[in-house]
């Protein structure tokens, strides 16, 4: 049963296959969170045990102690170094001042992305999303209409696409390839389709690929 479930983690669109460090520090996390709920779980189903094997066990606890050791203690002993690693990998992730790295704007509108590139003349791309190999790049996220949501589920994290605001994700992605992106945010009867390509090329033929690609004119995924 467990294989039949996990067989679906390596598909392009999902968070258990990460291609990237973002996407590996969001996966790290989701595995320790399961590891972290599985221990909590195993504590309580020991004392529900012990309740049943033996009748009258924990009676000579009071109602009080019994709510801050079980209701209290218990969960903290697990779930604080959760939360405090939970902090520090979010931290992580965060676009933080320094060195400033390549950037791309990412336009969403019903139902269609549109990708323009100040770093590199202007240049523009429907649909597809052009990227360098190994290197650091801030995504600018807006949007023309509704609230969209940005996600490349094998890179990194979603961020929200708001109308006349600009929230910023950093990507790197490691290796050259190809792979899938989406809006994660309801937007309407033609979300499902609002689906994007991400192609990450060698550094040294990024510029070329990307002028190759011309502007405004919708790419084969």
């Amino acid at each position: 049963m467990a294989a039949l479930a996990l067989s679906g983690c390596d598909r392009p669109l999902s968070t258990l296959d990460p291609a990237g460090p973002a996407a590996d520090s969001i996966a790290t996390l989701w595995w320790v969170m399961l590891a972290g709920g599985a221990v909590l779980f195993l504590l309580v189903m020991a004392l529900w045990v012990l309740v049943i094997k033996r009748p009258g066990w924990g009676s000579s606890l009071s109602p009080t102690r019994w709510i801050v050791l079980g209701g209290l203690a218990l969960p903290a002993v697990v779930l604080l170094p959760l939360l405090a690693y939970a902090l520090i990998a979010g931290e992580r992730l965060l676009p933080l001042p320094g060195r400033s790295p390549l950037q791309v704007e990412a336009v969403a509108r019903q139902w269609n992305w549109t990708f323009r590139y100040p770093d590199n003349g202007g240049m523009a791309t429907n649909g597809v999303l052009h990227l360098p190999a190994d290197t650091p790049v801030d995504i600018n996220v807006t949007s023309d209409d509704v609230i969209h949501a940005f996600w490349v589920p094998r890179l990194a994290g979603k961020i929200d696409a708001l109308p006349g605001h600009v929230n910023r994700l950093r990507i790197r992605a490691p290796v050259p390839g190809r792979y899938e992106g989406l809006c994660n945010e309801f937007c309407g009867l033609g979300h499902a389709n609002m689906r994007f390509t991400v192609i990450v090329h060698p550094r040294q033929d990024y510029a070329a690929a990307l002028a190759q690609a011309g502007t405004g004119q919708k790419e084969a995924p």
